[in-house]
């Protein structure tokens, strides 16, 4: 039986969306939602869509998770020498898509991404299991190796080098997005989704209105 695609529908029902039901601040009432996310048990809330672009112009994606919203912008990390690191450094501007689908919700940032004080990569690399850092080391992320014994062997030297403490390598640290647009999703029936999207304006304050799905 071959699997026929276009017969898969959804129709969704839960709740509606406007722009007097949003906060005033962008950020605050996607802090909101990602909480409700949260405490809806959605499976993996914080997993966002990062869309980045090569110095080729062409467009690569992938899944990252959101591991703060800090002074209004949000904040991931990664390996500065991997493919999406060196795409932010040639190249700052990204878009970020959270897709909650028990909630029949979606969210869409776009804005520039800059690399966070030293300090604070020190503080979330530090929170994260013992494994986890040495992984950091052990991966040149992006990069081809010969096998995946070479990278439990690589794992294993830097073991042995920091049995206790990992320190932050200088090639791994986050990327803070400070947004210029998000556009809040909420599906409706008969694909007359609601969609509220907000811009900064020149003064830095948050506009909002309602867009056609």
């Amino acid at each position: 039986m071959s699997l026929k695609l276009a017969d898969i529908r959804h129709d969704y029902a839960q709740k509606e969306l406007s722009p007097d039901d949003c906060l005033p601040d962008a950020v605050a009432q996607f802090t909101l939602w990602l909480n409700e996310a949260i405490t809806a048990k959605v499976n993996e809330p914080t997993a966002m869509h990062l869309a980045t672009v090569g110095d080729n112009g062409r467009p690569s994606a992938r899944i990252v998770l959101l591991k703060g919203v800090e002074d209004g912008r949000f904040v991931f990390y990664t390996n500065y020498h991997s493919r999406k690191g060196r795409q932010l450094t040639a190249n700052p501007w990204v878009s970020l898509t959270f897709f909650w689908p028990e909630l029949e919700r979606q969210v869409r940032i776009e804005g520039k991404a800059v690399t966070v004080a030293p300090e604070v990569s020190d503080t979330y690399f530090h929170s994260r299991p013992y494994a986890s850092r040495l992984g950091a080391w052990a991966s040149e992320q992006s990069s081809e190796i010969s096998s995946k014994a070479e990278l439990i062997k690589r794992a294993a030297l830097f073991g042995a080098k920091y049995p206790l403490h990992v320190p932050r390598p200088p090639h791994w640290g986050g990327f803070a997005v400070a947004a210029d647009r998000i556009e809040f999703w909420q599906g409706r029936p008969s694909r007359l989704h609601d969609r509220v999207v907000y811009t900064l304006d020149a003064t830095g304050q948050w506009q909002k209105s309602r867009l056609a799905p």
